[in-house]
């Protein structure tokens, strides 16, 4: 299987290269340019990924910044662990880099949190999560926050990059020219909010993949022994309401910095996006079609970028994304198209984000990807924390994921799992999410060690925890 992504991967590529490379002779119209990619050759049945068991995997994540911070107390790891192990969890999603900032040994990104950790406790945060991880079967995988740099104007990208590798909207603004915590300036906040507010980088722009690769190629080259590079945020940022891409000249979209549209038509030969560069228009655009496929081939191609050079490193490394589970949206709105990531074999599965407290919302959404030819590559991602106030619908939805035979489910987050119950027991209430996720759970005695009441758990019945070298999606 991991064959089979990397040669997607390096087959994408090798497409893009013909499809832009520069020809003799006059330019070609736009209706003669090649597909920017057809997608890599069908692999052998050698090659192709085996079918995945339905249900056979669960992923938890588990935030840097949260409010446990396991990495940042190693003390903590041990109750993560047998926490996971009751939870009938198979695989961990650590966050290891967020903001440009990050939480294991690095000289790319801004290693303050690593360094903090290790000045303390005398030893690597994420190393020692891996081994006492694999000792009970769990895997590993190093989550990352790609393109988001959260509110941080002082990531070390940005201070070699400069401005121009941000994000700049359809009217010209940089994102960090945006008001306190980058929400959408005024008047646009009468009517149009920021699905996450925070400074993104545009991999459109002059040397924001490359350095984006070579800092997830370095944690990967520092940590043999991850399982996984779990991708989040990778692609542009939303804007609410969404719209369907630029071609209504409504609403707000992202990418027209200076650098990327002189990119753009370059690599395209066509003019555009704005009808007039000298005097650009947000309400007058032009070849629309061609410059939102443009912008969503960016994000692919830093995908792509990323799996080939991580699997050189270690070819069993499982590359994964954490992505918008409206697909029209996350195509249309967001440059993010995952589903083709699966179907060329850039990565070797997809956690759809469901977090929603409409069961049949949810229902409607895990239907249609049930139905997806893509299933076996798909885990549903669960927003338990959602419930919080009445954990006994959290199994509901997850009871509803498994009808779909999708490959395995997620649950975000370990952190609000954790304070759950930890609030309840306060309380003395024994209903929290925890409880409600492992049947029988029973709250543990304030002296009791919370490792010896949890590994005694049974947990959900349908999931088991594969050895760390079974072969995951």
């Amino acid at each position: 299987m991991r064959m089979f992504r990397t040669f997607g991967a390096l087959a994408w590529m090798l497409s893009v290269f013909l499809a832009f490379a520069p020809g003799c002779g006059n330019p070609q119209s736009p209706d003669s340019l090649p597909a920017v990619s057809a997608g890599p050759p069908a692999p052998s049945e050698a090659e192709a990924p085996a079918p995945v068991e339905a249900g056979a995997y669960r992923g938890l994540w588990v935030l840097c910044e949260g409010s446990r911070r396991v990495l940042e107390a190693p003390e903590r790891t041990d109750e993560l662990i047998a926490d996971a192990l009751a939870l009938g969890v198979s695989d961990l999603f650590v966050q290891v880099y967020r903001g440009g900032r990050a939480w294991y040994r690095s000289s790319l990104a801004d290693a303050a949190p690593y360094q903090a950790i290790v000045d303390a406790h005398g030893s690597d945060p994420l190393a020692t999560l891996i081994e006492k991880a694999h000792a009970q079967g769990l895997r590993v995988h190093a989550w990352v926050n790609v393109l988001s740099l959260s509110h941080n104007p002082d990531a070390p990208i940005l201070a070699e990059l400069g401005k121009q590798a941000v994000h700049v909207d359809r009217k010209g603004r940089s994102i960090l020219d945006y008001p306190e915590g980058f929400d959408l300036p005024e008047p646009d906040r009468g009517w149009l909010r920021a699905g996450t507010p925070g400074i993104y980088l545009d991999p459109a722009a002059p040397g924001v993949a490359d350095k984006l690769v070579a800092t997830f190629e370095e944690l990967v080259r520092h940590y043999p022994e991850l399982d996984g590079l779990h991708l989040d945020y990778i692609r542009h940022p939303g804007v609410l309401p969404f719209v369907p891409g630029s071609r209504f000249g409504v609403g707000l979209d992202f990418g027209y910095g200076d650098a990327s549209r002189r990119r753009f038509q370059r690599e395209t030969g066509v003019p555009g996006p704005y009808a007039n560069d000298e005097a650009p228009d947000p309400a007058r655009l032009r070849n629309t079609t061609r410059w939102d496929d443009w912008r969503r081939e960016k994000v692919t191609e830093l995908v792509a970028r990323i799996g080939a050079a991580t699997a050189a490193l270690q070819p069993e490394l499982r590359l994964s994304a954490a992505v918008i589970a409206y697909v029209d949206r996350a195509y249309l709105s967001l440059a993010q198209d995952w589903r083709r990531w699966i179907d060329e074999g850039l990565i070797d599965f997809a956690v759809p984000m469901i977090y929603t407290k409409d069961d049949r919302l949810f229902g409607y959404q895990i239907d249609s990807l049930g139905h997806d030819e893509r299933a076996e590559r798909i885990w549903a991602g669960v927003g338990v924390w959602l419930f919080d106030g009445r954990p006994e619908r959290a199994p509901k939805q997850i009871e509803l994921a498994r009808t779909a035979k999708l490959a395995g489910d997620a649950l975000f987050s370990y952190d609000a799992i954790h304070a759950s119950r930890e609030t309840a027991r306060e309380a003395g209430n024994e209903a929290s999410l925890f409880s409600a996720l492992v049947p029988g759970a029973d709250l543990p005695d304030e002296g009791d060690e919370p490792a010896d009441t949890l590994a005694a758990s049974d947990g959900p019945a349908h999931v088991s925890a594969p050895a760390p070298s079974a072969k995951a999606p």
